[in-house]
């Protein structure tokens, strides 16, 4: 009786075993993504790239992902934080509005057991985790490099991205700061770009009305020195002679700081081309969207991470910008920083998608949101 009741124990144990190993009987953790503000090409490329990293073979059976939107507006983005976790999340990966907004719905959240993570802007509550590039470092280097391209001098354009993120809360105050050391520069006009080419060109259009070209010399632009090159040219200002602007890396800001004799380009048309226009390009990848969710996968499986997790921030001169040949991830590795228009053809599209971290996505998560074969 005894050795019959022990062959049966052990045939329910491989039963089970042999359930388990086929994944039958394991459950997918709920991860949600939470994005606000999404009018604009960087937030897109950003939720692309993310779907590409829950689709991709090391996670598609850990995770069920789902993407909300609650858009610029922070009672929304708490009330979805709330009835994600009565859903049952796990981790929630959040673009937060604001960086203080958020804290009773993610510390709550937290309480449960969820693991919060947030992109690019930052939440202050204790128990979430930021991904993110060092935020005063990209609005200094900018303002440093824009003033030594003036000389020393001149009348500035600053354009600024989402109002109340800590992104561009962050940027702005460092470069303030970097213009007030310079008493020979003044900046003559400001506007709100929301991190968008098409709200920088009604901005600056509005600021040409009382500051045309002959009176700018320089523009900060946290988004849309594509556009700034482009009204120049519509303008009439030829190549040589265009007023130098510092921004994030929209692809075809970067193909514009290419010299004019660049061969290689395939597909540039309009002022989507070569330009040598001088300029700076920083960027908050938004590849770090698909690393903050990476990285609360492997929160999931017991892995600890510090409150912030800083990302290397890109910064790409004249003198080192890099055609992409082929656009993999190993050619990226390399150094190349900036896609053919042929194969890019929007170039208000972000151009920073590597992260030496994510080998997963890539150049075809950001445009189609498939994960890396």
């Amino acid at each position: 009786m005894i050795k019959s009741y022990s062959i049966a124990a052990r045939a329910v144990l491989a039963l089970s075993a042999a359930l388990a190993f086929s994944g039958a009987a394991v459950a997918k953790d709920k991860v949600f993504l939470s994005m606000s503000y999404i009018g604009n090409d960087w937030q897109g490329e950003a939720a692309s790239m993310q779907r590409a990293m829950a689709s991709h073979p090391s996670n598609k059976d850990k995770i069920d992902f789902e993407v909300q939107v609650a858009g610029p507006n922070a009672q929304k983005q708490i009330q979805q934080i709330n009835a994600m976790v009565q859903a049952g999340a796990k981790a929630i990966v959040i673009y937060p509005i604001s960086p203080t907004a958020l804290n009773q719905a993610v510390k709550a959240a937290c309480d449960k057991g969820v693991h919060v993570f947030a992109y690019d802007a930052e939440i202050t509550e204790p128990c979430a985790h930021n991904v993110h590039i060092d935020q005063l470092l990209a609005g200094k280097v900018a303002a440093e490099w824009l003033v030594k391209a003036m000389g020393g001098k001149g009348n500035v354009v600053y354009l600024t991205g989402v109002p109340g993120t800590s992104t561009d809360t962050q940027r702005t105050k460092a470069s303030m700061e970097v213009f007030a050391k310079y008493p020979d520069v003044k900046v003559v006009a400001q506007g709100v770009g929301m991190w968008s080419q098409a709200v920088a060109r009604t901005e600056m259009t509005k600021i040409l009305a009382s500051h045309p070209w002959d009176k700018v010399d320089g523009m900060l632009v946290q988004v849309g020195c594509y556009t700034m090159f482009s009204m120049q040219d519509e303008a009439g200002i030829p190549d040589a002679k265009k007023k130098p602007c510092a921004g994030e890396g929209a692809n075809g800001h970067r193909i514009q700081m290419l010299p004019v004799s660049n061969k290689e380009v395939e597909g540039a048309n309009g002022t989507y081309r070569p330009m040598g226009a001088p300029s700076f390009s920083y960027s908050s990848p938004p590849v770090s969207g698909a690393y903050a969710l990476k990285l609360a996968i492997q929160a999931l499986g017991g892995k600890k991470f510090p409150h912030d997790v800083i990302v290397p921030l890109p910064q790409v001169t004249n003198d080192t910008v890099k055609l992409c040949k082929e656009g993999s991830w190993k050619e990226m590795k390399e150094g190349c920083n900036v896609f053919q228009p042929s194969v890019v053809t929007n170039p208000g599209w972000f151009a920073d998608v590597f992260n030496p971290e994510t080998p997963e996505v890539a150049l075809n998560a950001a445009l189609t949101g498939q994960a890396e074969k």
